[in-house]
């Protein structure tokens, strides 16, 4: 219940990519619905239960829910290059929801990628990864969804330009970038690594934000989990293996803070990551959490992920923006972040030393000076503090110069920042 398609068809989901999920682990031990027992309402209550902590964690609401609108009602627009995709109606209405849906085809739309009718689903709906969740946690979800109100809204139809509207294209996409099958345990890690596997590449589905995109759509697996710009959003989804934003030198306490509470003593989340926080991460029990962390820290990375184009400067202006963004970093900012860089954490982050602002993309620390921000606020962190936008007092060049100050002082080893960039994205979307 998320994004994804052939170019950015597949990219507009990336967006709430990257939510993690307490499954609750059940190995082989799948429900089928030609084996199990007839349930008892305490069964089905607790099915209920799980269902509704596996959706509201997968962040289901987040594609299928219109603000202002009908809980899972669906309508959400989601633009891309090809057209323009809306979301569906997945209450459980007869006529315009899944009420005519048995447990059987909703696991086939999570497992396979197909409809009801057996028409193949756009990878906007992240198929790719839900092939991975067991047949319990399907069946779990298939029963929240099955109890919530039912809201007669019929689903709108997709906008997409011909012939991106012929859904037999998507065989060919396909046949290269999917493979079915649910997640099997590796008998040579142990069940908390097994966890965290499960609850990453299954619902959680972190690698559509955190790979990058080829040009057809599909994820770039030589590069897995090394980064890259989300399409349409403006919003970069750092390397969580490499040496510009790497779990490596995290301990477990740092990495659970931050995706539990969305703040930690190495930095803090905003954009995209603070909605996965707010709305899915959170919820994760302590022991989800530290499985998922667990398993972060030991992704293989083959290599980097492929470069973005930057605008770069001449070494002369570099050196100009250099000297202009310490008199505006001491005007404005060092109250929080302090003089010397380190902040005060984890109300303000450390700037000094942080990995998220020496990447290679400037994306990120550009879209916060212009548009600021809040982690977001989550039980462990009620009150977060956030951080004042600067696009209507400072210029694109004020804006590139205090970036590209904070990317190369107190060790940082960034480059420097075009006001160009700043420029391009002061008219980017906030979300």
């Amino acid at each position: 219940m998320n994004r994804k398609s052939l170019f950015a068809l597949s990219a507009v989901v990336v967006t709430a990519a990257a939510a993690l999920v307490p499954v609750l682990w059940t190995g082989t031990d799948y429900l089928r619905n030609s084996s199990a027992r007839a349930a008892t309402p305490a069964d089905q209550s607790e099915l209920i239960k799980k269902g509704e902590l596996l959706a509201r964690a997968g962040d289901c609401v987040a594609c299928h829910t219109v603000r202002g609108g009908k809980t899972f009602a669906g309508g959400l627009p989601m633009a891309t290059p090809f057209g323009t995709l809306y979301t569906p109606n997945i209450t459980p209405d007869d006529k315009y929801g899944i009420g005519k849906w048995t447990a059987d085809d909703f696991y086939r739309a999570m497992h396979t990628g197909r409809s009801k009718d057996g028409s193949l689903l756009y990878p906007a709906f992240p198929f790719t990864s839900y092939t991975k969740v067991t047949r319990a946690d399907s069946d779990a979800i298939y029963a929240y969804l099955r109890s919530v109100e039912p809201v007669s809204v019929p689903s709108r139809p997709h906008e997409l330009k011909f012939p991106f509207n012929n859904r037999n294209l998507l065989i060919g996409w396909r046949t290269l970038f999917f493979r079915e099958g649910e997640y099997k345990a590796d008998p040579t890690k142990s069940v908390e690594w097994n966890r965290g596997a499960y609850l990453v590449e299954g619902l959680g589905h972190c690698a559509m934000c955190h790979t990058s995109i080829n040009m057809m759509g599909g994820p770039v697996n030589s590069s897995a989990f090394a980064g890259g710009l989300i399409p349409l959003q403006n919003w970069y989804a750092p390397s969580l293996t490499s040496s510009e934003g790497g779990l490596g030198d995290w301990d477990i306490k740092e990495i659970s803070s931050l995706l539990k509470t969305g703040v930690s003593e190495r930095g803090a989340v905003f954009g995209p990551m603070a909605d996965v926080v707010h709305n899915s991460l959170q919820y994760l029990s302590d022991e989800d959490i530290q499985a998922m962390a667990t398993y972060l820290k030991t992704i293989p990375q083959k290599k980097e992920a492929p470069e973005n184009m930057q605008m770069e400067t001449s070494e002369a202006f570099g050196g100009e923006l250099l000297q202009q963004g310490q008199k505006i970093y001491h005007d404005q900012c060092a109250k929080c972040h302090a003089e010397n860089g380190l902040g005060m954490p984890p109300n303000f982050p450390p700037l000094a030393n942080n990995q998220s602002i020496q990447m290679k993309s400037a994306v990120n620390p550009i879209r916060m000076v212009l548009n600021g921000g809040y982690p977001p606020s989550t039980q462990g962190n009620a009150r977060p503090y956030g951080m004042p936008p600067f696009a209507q007092s400072l210029s694109n060049q004020e804006v590139a110069a205090v970036v590209t100050f904070i990317r190369m002082t107190w060790g940082n080893k960034g480059t420097p920042v075009s006001p160009q960039q700043v420029a391009d994205l002061r008219s980017a979307p906030l979300d």
